[in-house]
């Protein structure tokens, strides 16, 4: 998880704030640099705890290992949500975040997503949405998690849920199904995993991995067995599905 700072910015409030589920404070802007960014600086304004931000374009947005991130805009989902409820283990809430969107992708489009650890959707073995958190873990930790899934876009080798498919509609299915997720998701999220049983290559800060994938812990790191018959559990890394 990465923290930066900044100035805290002013959310606009969502003239769709009927239409949420409750519990939810959710802002909608037409463009700005990066949600993930904008939602820790308004954190640090006193911002509360499940204050989402979704936009029709970002100009700035980053993935993980600092990857850029933009769409055309209002084609895909641009969202980030702030918690304030942090957990023992904050790798949980981007779990979390990931199992509402695969069960919002298929209410509101009929699709199927899996996750490939540690925070990506795939969908037909493509990528369709990556998940990044940020975090300020002070005396007042929070976590912002910030997704973005292809909906009527997706750059070349991705994957998209195809047109006509209001964003809007989508994020409401999203934070429909986070709140009725169990509050152990360990399970559920092994089960959705699609990295488990695979050859796989792990591009780690020091090298790389190339084993089968065999378990993930409840702490979320993935068990990994090379070829030599040693096992890696490991914490952080980038993952490639071999076969």
């Amino acid at each position: 998880m990465e923290t930066p700072g900044a100035t805290p910015p002013q959310l606009p409030s969502s003239s769709r704030s009927g239409e949420w589920p409750l519990g939810w404070h959710v802002s909608v802007v037409q463009e700005t640099g990066s949600t993930n960014a904008d939602l820790l600086q308004a954190a640090a304004a006193g911002a509360p705890d499940r204050t989402v931000l979704m936009a029709r374009h970002q100009s700035a947005g980053r993935g993980r290992l600092d990857r850029r991130w933009e769409a055309p805009a209002g084609e895909n989902l641009l969202v980030s949500m702030l918690f304030r409820d942090v957990p023992q283990s904050p790798h949980v809430l981007t779990q979390r975040v990931g199992l509402a969107a695969i069960s919002a992708c298929q209410r509101v489009a009929g699709a199927k997503p899996m996750l490939k650890w540690p925070n990506d959707l795939l969908l037909g073995g493509a990528k369709l949405a990556g998940i990044l958190a940020q975090a300020s873990l002070g005396t007042a930790p929070v976590v912002v998690v910030g997704i973005g899934l292809n909906i009527g876009w997706a750059p070349e080798g991705s994957a998209c849920l195809g047109a006509g498919i209001d964003p809007l509609e989508l994020l409401s299915a999203v934070l429909a199904a986070y709140d009725e997720l169990p509050a152990d998701v360990w399970l559920q999220y092994r089960q959705h995993l699609g990295t488990l049983g695979r050859t796989v290559r792990v591009e780690l800060p020091d090298g790389e991995l190339e084993g089968r994938a065999l378990d993930v812990e409840p702490d979320g790191r993935l068990v990994v067995v090379d070829e030599c018959g040693i096992t890696h559990r490991l914490a952080v890394g980038d993952v490639i599905h071999l076969r």
